[in-house]
């Protein structure tokens, strides 16, 4: 366990170096007003609780299940919402990139470009990312192992930019089952990067329900605890919904927003239990 958290620096706050931060909003862009709601809500509990919470929601989810499930508002209307929200808030953004062509604009508006997990290896996108200049998230493949991660980050760093977080989102475990192992956290800090624990789509299962993905939103909690426990993560990644039965992408593992306070008072006590025991 490193007793020095590496860190980033994204305009006045500090990603990391031994302080927990958060990345929450909804998995998709849907009404304005729901959003504008929602992202309140996070900034008003980020104030709270004095510390960073970047605003996350996607203008498009372009891994869905069927090509019948909701995708979301697109690029430019996504952006437009977005911005506004940042405007409206005082919060960064983070969203999600699927193509090198949308890196550029996408980087006009929010603070952190979010290469999913499926295509983490994607060298033409992640070069792109990281020729903005902009933080890259890269989450871990289902598919790698933690330590495969050096090569994102060496590949984002070939494009000049060193700026990168990785993220843990589970490993596919058989059929329709993720799993997370908790040693895989330190392997992902050994590459020098922030480390981010997702702990919503890691309880996901995949392809559950047919033409959408299941999951069990019960086991975020714990999860969620135990990895901010090993001393190796520096922030955490929660999709949030007032409602998340009805919510179009991701419903069943998202978290109840009303519910969402307590689970993070319930990490940040794990975290400030774990720092004060750093030696």
């Amino acid at each position: 366990m490193q007793t020095t958290r590496p860190s980033l620096r994204l305009g006045e706050h500090t990603l990391g170096g031994g302080q927990l931060f958060v990345l929450a909003g909804p998995c998709v862009l849907e009404a304005r007003e729901l959003i504008f709601s929602i992202a309140d809500q996070l900034a008003a509990l980020a104030a709270a609780r004095r510390i960073p919470l970047v605003f996350k929601s996607s203008f498009d989810k372009a891994n869905r299940t069927s090509v019948k499930s909701t995708r979301g508002p697109g690029l430019d209307d996504g952006l437009r919402l977005l911005e506004d929200v940042k405007r409206r808030t005082g919060l960064p953004l983070v969203t999600d990139v699927h193509a090198p062509e949308q890196c550029a604009p996408a980087a006009e508006v929010v603070d952190i470009l979010q290469i999913p997990a499926f295509l983490c290896r994607q060298t033409d996108l992640l070069l792109a990312a990281a020729a903005t200049g902009r933080i890259v998230n890269v989450k871990k493949g289902q598919f790698l192992a933690p330590w495969d991660m050096k090569n994102a980050v060496d590949k984002c760093a070939a494009a000049g930019n060193p700026n990168v977080m990785l993220t843990e989102r589970g490993t596919t475990f058989g059929y329709g089952r993720l799993v997370v192992d908790m040693t895989g956290f330190e392997h992902l800090s050994k590459c020098g990067r922030p480390v981010i624990f997702d702990a919503t789509h890691s309880v996901q299962e995949p392809g559950a329900l047919g033409a959408t993905t299941g999951g069990n939103r019960a086991f975020v909690p714990a999860l969620a605890r135990a990895a901010v426990a090993t001393g190796n993560v520096d922030g955490l990644f929660f999709e949030v919904h007032p409602d998340p039965d009805k919510a179009p992408s991701d419903g069943p593992n998202m978290v109840r927003l009303s519910e969402f306070p307590a689970i993070l008072d319930s990490c940040l006590a794990v975290h400030a239990a774990v720092r004060a025991n750093v030696r």
